[in-house]
C-alpha cells in the first residue's frame, strides 16, 4: 500500500509536470496534494513496517515529535488545499468568464503558499506544546502512530487547557474548511442545474466529480473519528488507517480514471516516450 501511494502520487505529479495543458490551477493544486500525501505516508508508514517486520513496538520522544508536527501540518494544509480547490471549481462553473482573470497565476500560487505557511505554523505551535508536557515513564500509544489525542491521554501533566485549545483549533480549521467546501458546492450545483443542455451539464459535473470524491473520502473517516463517542481501540485504528493511508492511495486512481484530461495527457505522454525510443 505505501509503494502503490508513493507511485501513484509521483506517477500524477509527473504527468502534471510534463504537460503543459495541465498547468492550470485545479492540476496545481493536485499536484500539492500529491506531495502532501507522499509526505505523511512516509512519516507513518516506514516506521509501522519497521514495528511490523522486526516486532520492536518502542519509538523515541523525537521521533514520536517528529510524526506529530508532519502528520500535523500535512493534515492542516490538506484541508487548506482542498478548500481552495473547491473555490477554483466555484470560480470556472460558476464564473466561467472571469476564470482566468480571478485565477491568475500570482494568485493561485499565492493561496498554495498561504496553505502551506499557515499549516507549518499551526504545526509548530502544536509541536511546542506538546513537548512541554511531561511523560514520566514508557507508556504505550493507543494507536499506529503518534497523535495529539493520544499523547494528551498518556501526559502527567494537567491538559485541560490543550484539550480546549486543540477542539478550537480543530473547529476552526476542519469545520470551517468542511463549511466552505460546502458552501462552493451548493453553488456549483446551482449553477448546473441551470445548464439547459444535458451534455454541457454533464460536462460541468465531471470537471470537479474528481475534487467532490477526494473530499468525501478524506473528510468521511476524519469526522467520524474525532466526532464520534469514545470507541473501541480497532475502531479508531481502522479510521486511522482509512484516511492516513487507503485516501493517500486512493487519489491517484481518482485523478486517473475519473479525469479525462489526466487520460489524454498520460496517452501524449506516452507516444512521445515511444517516438524518443524509436529515434534513439
Amino acid at each position: 500500500m505505501y509503494l502503490l501511494c508513493v507511485i501513484g502520487n509521483i506517477f500524477i505529479t509527473a504527468i502534471v509536470c510534463l504537460n503543459p495543458q495541465l498547468h492550470t490551477p485545479m492540476y496545481y493544486f493536485l499536484c500539492n496534494l500529491t506531495v502532501l500525501d507522499i509526505i505523511y505516508v512516509s512519516v507513518i508508514l516506514p516506521k509501522l513496517m519497521a514495528v511490523t517486520i522486526t516486532g520492536d513496538i518502542r519509538i523515541s520522544y523525537p521521533e514520536c515529535f517528529a510524526q506529530v508536527f508532519f502528520y500535523v501540518f500535512c493534515i492542516g494544509t490538506e484541508f487548506f488545499i482542498l478548500a481552495s480547490m473547491a473555490y477554483d471549481r466555484f470560480v470556472a462553473i460558476c464564473k466561467p468568464l472571469q476564470y482566468y482573470t480571478i485565477m491568475r497565476k500570482n494568485v493561485y500560487i499565492s493561496m498554495a503558499a498561504s496553505c502551506w505557511l499557515l499549516s507549518l505554523l499551526n504545526s509548530l505551535l502544536h509541536t511546542l506544546l506538546i513537548c512541554v508536557l511531561q511523560f514520566c515513564n514508557s507508556h504505550d500509544i493507543n494507536n499506529f502512530y503518534c497523535d495529539m489525542i493520544s499523547l494528551l491521554a498518556l501526559s502527567t501533566t494537567d491538559t485541560r487547557s490543550h484539550k480546549i485549545f486543540l477542539f478550537f483549533e480543530l473547529s476552526v480549521i476542519f469545520l470551517v474548511q468542511f463549511i466552505l467546501i460546502i458552501i462552493s458546492y451548493i453553488f456549483i450545483f446551482a449553477a448546473i442545474l441551470k445548464i439547459r443542455s444535458s451534455g454541457g451539464r454533464m460536462k460541468a459535473f465531471s470537471s470537479c466529480i474528481s475534487h467532490l470524491i477526494t473530499v468525501i473520502l478524506f473528510y468521511g473517516p476524519s469526522l467520524i473519528l474525532y466526532m464520534k463517542t469514545k470507541g473501541s481501540k480497532e475502531q479508531d485504528t481502522l479510521l486511522s488507517m482509512l484516511y492516513l493511508v487507503v485516501v493517500p492511495m486512493l487519489n491517484p486512481l481518482v485523478y486517473s480514471l475519473r479525469n479525462k484530461e489526466v487520460w489524454e495527457a498520460t496517452v501524449m505522454l506516452k507516444k512521445k516516450i515511444l517516438r524518443s525510443s524509436l529515434v534513439g
